[in-house]
């Protein structure tokens, strides 16, 4: 992968000897006026005193001229049909191409996962299920690693640590007072957000490989958990702050739109500072999904272009620039896909969890004793089975958009298939769609 930020789209220049704007080549030819008759030549001369007509009159008789690419005898036409003028003569058995006198062009070249050509929604996200499949001892190898690692992490934080019991029982109690309902909140907040911080953590470590391996799958070259890692190790502290960053991003965002109503509920005004700060919070989120899908490419374009955290940022915006609502879609749709994946392992884990330990769902929450762990574990078995298999999807469908987009802005279909030791035998070889 070029570590430079996109190529400029190759032009065509006007043929030697043809000015520009002039049309060439045989579709575009100048017709050849007919020979004038005596009286015509006559009357034109009268006409126009200036001089003679400048076509000679030594034209060379009608009907032989063959059509460019035709062999045959001149004035004839070539068996099987009509002559065909732009190209050469379609085979026997097989049906004309684009204007009826084309042939189609060739197909996209596929050294790896995905044509080199712009990709379809079903293209992106079989490329990033080919990609688990094809390089399955290292992707999933290595997204069963960091997801075993980031539960049983979990795990022991839940246990041991953030027992939320006591802040659950408060937010269940009708009689509880206003500031003790504040503390339980703050204490379930906290309790989220430090595993939402060891998620963050689980999806930097595993972007930051995949991304390599999604990137060497487009050209179908193998590649081993050391290469990626070498391939990535001079760009993880970048990507581990604009991991960070985004999330921080949104928050602010969402809490910069709740703060007025926040503010009017602290002056006396509960009711009417409840319902701006909700209004304010709807709000300041749709501007934070808008700018986390603008910048949702700025992780492959930090790692495969070697790009520092604000350049990243710009690239990504400018190439989701024009493509908002597709890339959002894709997104929400892989979302939704792998989510429901995830919930097809993860409930039965935690049906069988709630059967051996003989309380149900309440287990869960009792994070101490018997019955508290074995929940725990059983469900934290499930939870990696289904990273393990959300991990590679989601970090390959973030990195085949931004390659996508990159087709289809910069051509960069071209620079990957010189990439992958494809000879390109003409324009068109790497048969990109016309008008994508």
């Amino acid at each position: 992968m070029n570590d430079t930020p996109g190529w400029a789209s190759p032009g065509s220049a006007p043929s030697e000897g043809q000015p520009d704007g002039q049309p060439s080549g045989p579709d575009h030819a100048v017709p050849r006026p007919s020979e004038p008759s005596d009286q015509q030549s006559d009357q034109q001369s009268a006409d126009n005193p200036a001089g003679p007509d400048k076509w000679s009159k030594q034209q060379p008789p009608a009907g032989q001229w063959s059509a460019p690419g035709t062999p045959g005898v001149p004035g004839q036409q070539p068996a099987g049909g009509p002559q065909q003028w732009g190209g050469p003569a379609v085979p026997p058995g097989r049906g004309p191409g684009w204007g009826g006198g084309w042939n189609a062009p060739p197909a996209a070249a596929k050294p790896g996962v995905i044509p080199l050509r712009p990709l379809g929604v079903g293209e992106i996200l079989d490329g990033a299920v080919s990609t688990m499949r094809a390089h399955w001892r290292t992707v999933l190898g290595f997204s069963l690693t960091v997801a075993v690692i980031t539960e049983i992490v979990a795990i022991l934080l839940q246990g041991l640590v953030l027992n939320s019991d006591a802040s659950t029982a408060v937010l269940e109690d009708p009689d509880a007072t206003l500031s003790e309902l504040s503390g339980a909140l703050a204490d379930v907040m906290r309790d989220t957000g430090i595993l939402l911080l060891l998620s963050l953590l689980a999806t930097f470590v595993v972007t930051a490989l995949l991304t390599m391996v999604t990137s060497r799958a487009v050209l179908g070259k193998p590649v081993t958990i050391g290469e990626a890692w070498r391939d990535a190790r001079p760009q993880v502290p970048r990507l581990l702050g604009l991991t960070f960053l985004l999330p921080l991003l949104a928050a602010g965002i969402v809490a910069v739109g709740t703060l007025p109503g926040v503010l009017v509920a602290l002056a006396g005004a509960s009711e009417g500072g409840a319902t701006l700060a909700i209004l304010g919070g709807l709000a300041a989120l749709v501007v934070a999904i808008w700018l986390l899908v603008r910048f949702s490419l700025s992780s492959p374009a930090l790692m495969l272009e070697k790009q520092t955290v604000r350049k990243s940022l710009a690239r990504s915006a400018k190439l989701v620039r024009g493509s908002w609502w597709r890339v959002f879609g894709i997104q929400l749709l892989a979302a939704i896909l792998v989510n429901i994946v995830v919930s097809i392992i993860v409930i039965p884990f935690s049906i069988l969890a709630g059967a051996v330990s003989g309380d149900g769902m309440s287990g869960f929450l009792e994070a101490s004793g018997n019955a508290g762990w074995t929940f725990l574990i059983i469900t934290g078995i499930g939870s990696v089975v289904g990273s393990m298999l959300a991990f590679p999807i989601t970090a390959g469908v973030s990195v085949l958009l931004y390659i996508d987009l990159r087709i289809r802005r910069e051509a960069l279909d071209l620079e990957l298939t010189r990439a992958a030791g494809i000879q390109q035998s003409g324009p068109g070889t790497t048969g990109r769609r016309p008008g994508s």
